[in-house]
Formats: structure tokens, sequence, C-alpha cells
């Protein structure tokens, strides 16, 4: 029997990754999302009988519900994702991040697993730089502590949590607000802008590792139900100023300067480690100099309309 897998946000950044590599694995899957920016971002998978798309906003129990009924597994995505998007309408942001997610697991049965996408701004300011899954939470802005109260409503349920990386990379459904991304098309854009806080070190992962890590924990299920996992490569932890050498060597002639305008406020700076999904088998394959190369090819290409949209996340 196929394994059928509800996709919450399945529209988005992630979830137009993962859905078609779920539907090319043979899964069913259910989409339930805003459809805010349209459906375009699914439309490789038109053809595909596993594929149902619902209109849906996860706050609304009654469709949520109807929506959950009969799926195996749940990958919870959607979110009020940043500390921006978070600060912007803080009540927005608690409902979705919070409320809806445990909207989800108080209406899960017994049979039903979740995955939950959560992040590394759980952690906060670390004071000696370095973080497992072990380390203290003290996240420093709403959104990381909605998703840390996210994760704890899944422990209550043995869900899966993942911790993910700062994203980079095209997706059917562009989000130019990760640093990675954000950093080349101003690298391409205006040839020459400022980073602030330079020095500080970050762990990135490509957007099709993420998908990966997502399938792969639907696979080990079992082995990881009720844990958390840091999702990255050790070979992916960087200073940003690195991140800013790398785009150089993409394009020589941008200029990058170090700047002292400018704060982070999760205060992310810190080594991660991934020894833990890494016993089990996983390892991300993309590295941050061949997700440069792709976004400094398709970047300059894309319409006005699509680049606009990508703004507003």
């Amino acid at each position: 029997m196929t394994t059928h897998v509800l996709v919450t946000g399945g529209a988005g950044y992630i979830g137009s990754t993962l859905v078609p590599m779920l539907i090319e694995k043979n899964y069913k899957v259910t989409v339930y999302d805003l459809f805010n920016f349209g459906s375009e971002s699914l439309l490789s998978c038109s053809l595909s009988p596993n594929l149902t798309l619902i209109k849906g906003d996860v706050r609304d129990e009654e469709s949520l519900k109807k929506a959950m009924a009969d799926v195996e597994y749940i990958i919870h995505l959607a979110a009020i994702v940043g500390y921006p998007a978070c600060s912007k309408d803080p009540e927005l942001a608690r409902t979705t991040n919070i409320d809806a997610t445990r909207l989800i697991v108080k209406n899960m049965n017994p049979h039903q697993k979740i995955i939950f996408s959560s992040t590394g701004s759980c952690y906060g300011a670390i004071p000696d730089g370095f973080c497992t899954e072990e380390t203290p939470l003290s996240p420093l802005s709403l959104y990381g502590s909605s998703k840390a109260e996210g994760e704890q409503i899944c422990k209550e349920v043995n869900g899966v949590i993942l911790r993910l990386a700062t994203i980079f990379g095209i997706s059917q459904r562009l989000r130019l607000d990760l640093l990675i991304n954000d950093l080349s098309y101003k690298a391409l854009r205006e040839k020459q802008f400022e980073v602030y806080e330079s020095h500080f070190r970050r762990t990135f992962l490509h957007i099709k590792d993420v998908a990966r890590a997502f399938v792969f924990s639907i696979e080990n299920y079992d082995v990881m139900k009720g844990q958390v996992y840091n999702v990255g490569g050790d070979s992916l932890n960087f200073t940003k100023w690195d991140i800013c050498n790398f785009i150089k060597e993409a394009l020589p002639e941008c200029s990058i300067t170090q700047s002292n305008n400018g704060t982070d406020a999760d205060k992310r700076d810190y080594k991660v480690s991934y020894e833990k999904i890494r016993k089990l088998g996983f390892e991300p394959v993309i590295t941050v100099q061949e997700g440069i190369r792709e976004l400094i090819m398709f970047l300059p290409h894309l319409s006005n309309e699509y680049i606009k949209h990508t703004k507003n996340v």
C-alpha cells in the first residue's frame, strides 16, 4: 500500500523541492497550504495521481482534521519563518508556529507520525560557540522561541524534530531573504555591498539536501522518533566572510566590504555538530560553492515579477 504523507506549507520554499522528491519515490502526497503565492511551484507534479492539493490554514482545526484523516506521516513545514517576519506580526507568528502545531498534535491518531521543521535559531547565543542537540536552548527572537515551543509540542507524540541549518539554493518557490541567496543576488545586482558581523560563524544546507533529510526521516522514523537532530554537515560550517569570499571567487568583479552596521537578532555565531544524524547515514551532498554557482546561473534570468514575489515571504 502506498504511504500517504501530508505536507503542511507544501507549496513553499522547502515543500516545492520536497513534494516532487516524495512523488518520485512513489509516496502519496497531500499538500495543505494557503497558496498565497499560487500553486505554480508544484506544476512539475501536475500529472501525478499521487498528488492532492488542499487550500487551507493550519490554524483552521476543522479543515486541518479533514486533511489529516487518511495520512500516515505529517511533515509540518507551515510557519512564519525568520525573525523579521515574526516581529512584523507577532500574533500571526504565535498562532501559526505554536497554536497550529498544537492543533496538529491534538488531532493526530495513535498510528500517525510527525516530522517537525525547526531551526538553529532555537539555540540563541552560545557561550562556547559550539552546539550539539544537547546544548540548552536560549532563543533570543520570537521566531526562535516559537520554534522551540513547537519542538516541545511535537515531542509529546514522539515526533522527529529536524533543526535545520541556514538553507540556500534554488527552489521552485524561491526565497531571497536567506543569507547566501541574498548575498549572491546583491553581488549580481549591485556589484558591491557591505556585510555586517562578518566574523560570525554560521552553518548552511542546500535546499535539495533539506528535502533529502525529510525523506530520510520517513525512511528511518522508528530509529529517529522522539529525538532532535541538527541537520547539516560539518563541512558546511563557515563564517559570513567565508561565504563572501566564495561569492567573490565566482564573481571577481564584485566588491564586498565589512561593516559595523547591523546585527542578527538570533545571535547566530556558532559551530554546529552533525554527528548524531551522520551516524544514522545522512550527510549533505551539495557544497556551498555549487549552490552559489547555481544561484549565479539562474538569478539573472528570473523575471521581475518572480523576484518581487520572493520578497513577500
